[in-house]
């Protein structure tokens, strides 16, 4: 039976719980208390290293899907990632990593180590070039740095919140004193709306370089609307997937509207 995802309310390529209340800090609160920590810093390996240390936990606390899987159906969605994902784990000079998780949120994620883990029930929902154009929006974030800045951040704040006052802390001290919480947070950093645009950009190159039909990015996106409309304001799972992240008709719109253009050339 698939399980529930172990950390905080998952939103698809959107914002988390754990982000909304960050936000609430403000511009100006998150700067004074960063400067009341001036002396830590957070280096791209740190970063590097944050993020592995959340997946692995992640990992560790998530059912994964594996090639060697006794249940058929992990088995299953291993076996179709790697079919559908594969040929890619080194593209743009990326070094990529990918699991399935056994869930029944609808979501998928990278991070800025290069891990990609896509969730069962998304999936379930969509065909292989679909699934591949939201692995492709989301290893844009990594590759335009987005995730790597969203942390470096994250860690920052954290920082600044725990070790105010002080220049004791670490990147390790505050990692290894709530990994779980941390790797919530990490796992639900939140992008604005530009770097989401470019990130969609990012995967209609993705496709088109790669043989694909680009429409595939927009069927996608357009499933999560049909399901929005669905839901509706109910925090099923289906509404809980997209309801921090607007406009998605419209980034339908901006995907066909893309393909058309370019065939006119």
């Amino acid at each position: 039976m698939k399980k529930i995802l172990l950390t905080a309310a998952v939103v698809f390529l959107g914002m988390t719980t754990a982000q909304a209340q960050f936000g609430k800090l403000g511009g100006k609160k998150v700067e004074a208390l960063t400067t009341a920590v001036s002396a830590f810093t957070v280096s791209d390996a740190e970063i590097q290293q944050s993020a592995r240390e959340a997946v692995k936990w992640m990992d560790e606390n998530n059912p994964v899907c594996e090639l060697n899987s006794k249940q058929k159906d992990m088995r299953e969605y291993a076996e179709r990632l790697e079919r559908i994902f594969g040929p890619y784990k080194n593209y743009d000079g990326l070094d990529l990593n990918y699991k399935v998780y056994y869930v029944t949120d609808i979501n998928a994620f990278a991070c800025a180590d290069g891990s990609v883990r896509v969730f069962s029930s998304l999936m379930d929902i969509m065909t292989d070039d679909e699934l591949l154009g939201i692995i492709g929006h989301e290893i844009g974030h990594v590759k335009l740095e987005h995730t790597k800045n969203a942390y470096k951040q994250i860690l920052l704040t954290e920082a600044a919140a725990k070790y105010v006052g002080s220049t004791k802390g670490t990147v390790a001290d505050l990692m290894n004193s709530d990994l779980g919480g941390m790797s919530q947070k990490l796992m639900g950093a939140s992008f604005s709306r530009k770097q989401e645009t470019d990130s969609d950009d990012y995967s209609y190159k993705f496709l088109v370089s790669n043989g694909k039909n680009p429409q595939a990015l927009a069927d996608g996106f357009q499933k999560f609307v049909d399901m929005e409309k669905e839901y509706g304001a109910d925090k099923s799972l289906g509404a809980k997937m997209s309801s921090s992240h607007p406009d998605s008709e419209k980034r339908v719109k901006r995907v066909e509207d893309k393909i058309k253009k370019e065939a006119k050339k």
